[in-house]
């Protein structure tokens, strides 16, 4: 059996094509005004500003723009609140995205929970996920929500799974789990102090890997014919899940599986601009 590659790097692309469309639509209606993110960078973390830079590209792609904020390395909690206080204030903002992680003296969660409920397009505050995992009207977390659309779009059946979630991030495992439950999975949340955790992951009819950890998660540990989604990616293009080894190749056994790169990453950022779009939208009517 060959598993069913998720691939979410084309399935990107397509949705940015309905997502270019919608946006011409909705310019052509409000007087030329484009849909735009605020993207928030705290000090020089390479990685993050390729991420920052990646999303602004997608914006532009589908004929939105983006503000780019960056703020330096020793910027205060106090600091970053005024520049959020104004980007919600600033009417042109349809989305705000607060780059994580910040650096360790900013309270992170002070500073996401400023974010405007109208603009939390990221899904990173607590109302937002909390209206969210009571099935009330709000942006979810991007990486979760973009694994929904990718299992959505592949008819993965989900009603009635057993989903195990590796992680508990507050704005990828819970938030992940709180959606698999909405679709009527039964689901376990696993982390790193889960007691036999090999054993629940051998119960899992999805399996969402979520940990941060490279490999952590190992192929025999899987049962035949799981769903598999990676959302880890780590140097060399390694996932948290193991892939092969020489006696078990997952391809082969599973029925369904991210590839990384090209799955999981590329519907988060889908799903940051798709909201982006609903919240402008919104709020231009």
């Amino acid at each position: 059996m060959a598993a069913l590659i998720l691939d979410g790097k084309t399935l990107a692309k397509q949705r940015e094509e309905k997502l270019k469309q919608a946006v011409a639509e909705l310019v052509q209606r409000n007087g030329n005004r484009v849909p735009i993110l605020a993207t928030i960078l705290v000090g020089d973390d390479p990685s993050s500003a390729t991420y920052v830079q990646m999303k602004g590209n997608a914006c532009r792609r589908v004929g939105m723009d983006s503000i780019k904020v960056e703020l330096p390395q020793d910027t205060t909690t106090e600091q970053l609140l005024t520049t959020i206080d104004e980007l919600n204030q600033n009417p042109d903002v349809h989305g705000i995205l607060l780059q994580h992680p910040v650096p360790e003296q900013i309270d992170e969660r002070a500073c996401f929970d400023a974010i405007a409920l109208a603009k939390d397009v990221d899904g990173v505050t607590t109302q937002g996920y909390g209206r969210m995992a009571m099935a009330e009207p709000a942006y979810g977390a991007a990486t979760p929500a973009g694994i929904m659309q990718l299992l959505e779009h592949y008819n993965i059946e989900l009603e009635g799974k057993h989903a195990v979630v590796v992680g508990r991030s507050p704005i990828l495992g819970k938030p992940m789990a709180a959606m698999l439950l909405n679709a009527n999975c039964t689901v376990t949340i696993c982390h790193s102090r889960t007691a036999n955790l090999v054993e629940h992951i051998k119960q899992a009819d999805i399996l969402v890997g979520a940990v941060g950890r490279p490999e952590l998660i190992k192929a025999d540990w899987i049962k035949d014919g799981a769903v598999v989604i990676d959302a880890g990616y780590h140097p060399g293009g390694i996932g948290d899940i193991e892939k092969s080894t020489p006696q078990n190749k997952l391809a082969e056994r599973v029925a369904a599986l991210t590839p990384v790169p090209g799955g999981v990453g590329p519907m988060t950022i889908n799903a940051l601009i798709s909201q982006t779009l609903a919240s402008a939208e919104s709020a231009m009517g």
